[in-house]
């Protein structure tokens, strides 16, 4: 696959679509690998007419890892997607990012808003103090067992994590649950990436009055049922960014089950059509 660069930063992305005139950037959350916008998916968006580009965010997958004692700030990670639309020849595009991407898509939005065409900012926030219930916190803040020592006991905290946080009214099976989390191990794991990300997100503080400003066609979407991101955070982006539409989705938690593949197609879509730039 193609590598974007960003100084002495590599990002890995792949590209699905390149004979469309127009293209959306999907951008990933913490600690998740592109994959997690899975082919499915962009082959789905891809069909509507658009050139889709997916990248692992550094410290993530297969680009740059960095070592414990490094630091970077949301603004270089929002550089990240500006390096691989520069690789890909794309002058514009259509972002879209969920969680810490959805924070990503704003920062590049208010870096560089003559690279975007339209955002849409999915279960995120305009600040780094999200609101999480107690349980959900505690998918972030408890390590997982050592899947060298016992990976079972890896999968299985795995598993119970993603069903912690994610859509009660689209529930994963076992079986694909216990698929996803064997093959984010098999294609990377470094878990001391999320410490660093979540350093860029702390330290990129609230965006708030900043997005205030923002001229650029916006739809946010969240869950009803989000632990992680609760649904006030989603309404706070919105309220943030002028004529933002939002859409909030029954039963929908913080994943991207495949049930949801077409509700998340259609915001993009939506925002995307808010820009005028194709039928």
């Amino acid at each position: 696959m193609p590598r974007a660069r960003n100084g002495q930063v590599e990002i890995e992305y792949q590209s699905f679509g390149d004979d469309q005139p127009e293209t959306v950037l999907l951008v990933n959350g913490l600690g998740s690998q592109m994959t997690r916008w899975p082919e499915a998916f962009c082959e789905r968006l891809a069909a509507r007419g658009y050139r889709v580009i997916r990248y692992d965010n550094r410290d993530t997958g297969l680009s740059t890892w960095f070592g414990e004692e490094d630091r970077y700030v949301l603004a270089d990670m929002a550089r990240d997607g500006i390096a691989v639309l520069d690789s890909a020849g794309v002058d514009r595009a259509h972002i879209a990012g969920v969680s810490m991407g959805g924070m990503i898509v704003q920062r590049i939005a208010l870096d560089h808003p003559g690279r975007v065409l339209s955002m849409t900012s999915i279960m995120s926030a305009p600040y780094g103090s999200v609101s999480s219930t107690p349980e959900a916190a505690a998918v972030l803040n408890t390590p997982a067992p050592d899947p060298k020592a016992d990976f079972e006991a890896f999968v299985a905290h795995g598993m119970k994590n993603a069903r912690v946080i994610g859509s009660p009214g689209y529930p994963w099976t076992d079986e694909d649950l216990r698929a996803r989390v064997e093959s984010d191990y098999r294609r990377a794991f470094n878990p001391t990436g999320v410490i660093r990300q979540r350093r860029a997100i702390g330290a990129d503080g609230d965006r708030t009055e900043a997005l205030r400003k923002l001229a650029v066609p916006a739809v946010v979407l969240h869950g009803t049922d989000d632990p992680l991101v609760q649904l006030k955070d989603g309404e706070a982006t919105a309220a943030a960014i002028p004529g933002a539409e939002l859409r909030v989705i029954p039963g929908m938690g913080h994943d991207l089950p495949p049930g949801l593949y077409d509700t998340f197609i259609e915001a993009i879509v939506a925002a995307a059509a808010k820009a005028g730039t194709k039928a």
